[in-house]
């Protein structure tokens, strides 16, 4: 019998340690656990900011110490600007969610003193905490050159709907395909970069269709044959990827091209909606602004 002494000895003390370190189901996360902001966790956000927004008043928010905000580029206080006569947000928001860099961006119609304004917002979230809060508000035609508040009822189906998975492109190359895009505009042809839309791909410019089907104007139903001026200090970056939803949002500085008054520039928040290897449709919120002015970021 002593024999077996050693070993049952062994098996019980490696019982024991194993049901100490099991976890148990009221076990409290791991730190990194509890920082992560899912998908969820980031709509949710855009609805406190939202919320707060319309009570004019950000105390209730997770801002972190040192949040920075600004609005069109200007850095403010969390309550000044847009903060100030927000009264209600209206049924257009389409948000913008990117998990992999804890980004939570929307394109939003509020309410400012009764007026519909377009509001184009951003959000850093760390550690469950805002720590950067990007605002462009376009109040009217003369700062957004269109404003069609007609076609900014509700998010269109084509921009909101998930993509299947089996059409999911990896986050490298939804990019790549996006960035046809700005390539075509520093160039003014489409054609020339081979830019990959789909057939049936569109452009909604502030909520006014500037290409594609159903388009008014001359020439502007093929968005890839469409005649456009070149944009040669074009400028691009890369504001989110919500690889869900297939959609990639750049923000363009298109240059001083002459078209919008000495020194200013179109700034372009653009949301991509790219999947099977094709861009399927362009929406973007836009404003003038002086062409130095620079992101802000």
């Amino acid at each position: 019998m002593r024999r077996f002494g050693t070993p049952v000895l062994c098996l019980g003390l490696i019982l024991l340690a194993a049901c100490a370190s099991a976890p148990t189901e009221d076990a409290a996360e791991t730190p990194e656990a509890q920082a992560a902001c899912d998908r969820a966790c980031l709509e949710g956000m855009i609805d406190d900011y939202l919320d707060a927004l319309v009570a004019g008043d950000p105390d209730p928010l997770p801002l972190s110490g040192d949040v920075r905000f600004t609005e069109d580029t200007v850095a403010l206080q969390p309550g000044e600007g847009l903060w100030a006569a927000t009264e209600a947000v209206t049924d257009y928001r389409q948000d913008i969610l990117d998990t992999a860099t804890g980004t939570a961006a929307s394109m939003v119609v509020v309410e400012e003193a009764g007026t519909p304004v377009l509001l184009m917002l951003r959000m850093k979230v760390e550690n469950r905490e805002i720590t950067e809060i990007e605002t462009v508000v376009t109040r009217s035609r003369e700062e957004g050159i269109l404003f069609n508040l007609d076609g900014l009822a509700t998010p269109t189906a084509a921009l909101a709907a998930p993509v299947p998975e089996d059409q999911r492109m990896s986050r490298d190359a939804a990019i790549r395909v996006a960035n046809f895009y700005p390539e075509g505009l520093t160039i003014g042809s489409f054609v020339d970069v081979d830019a990959p839309f789909a057939p049936d791909a569109y452009r909604l410019e502030n909520g006014s269709l500037m290409a594609g089907p159903g388009c008014s104007r001359p020439g502007c139903e093929d968005i890839k044959a469409q005649q456009i001026m070149e944009h040669p200090d074009l400028t691009s970056e890369v504001k989110a990827v919500d690889e869900e939803l297939g959609i990639v949002l750049l923000r363009m500085n298109f240059g001083d091209t002459g078209s919008y008054g000495e020194g200013n520039a179109l700034i372009v928040w653009e949301a991509f909606k790219v999947y099977g290897g094709q861009i399927h449709a362009v929406e973007a919120f836009m404003e003038i602004m002086p062409v130095e002015a620079g992101s802000g970021w």
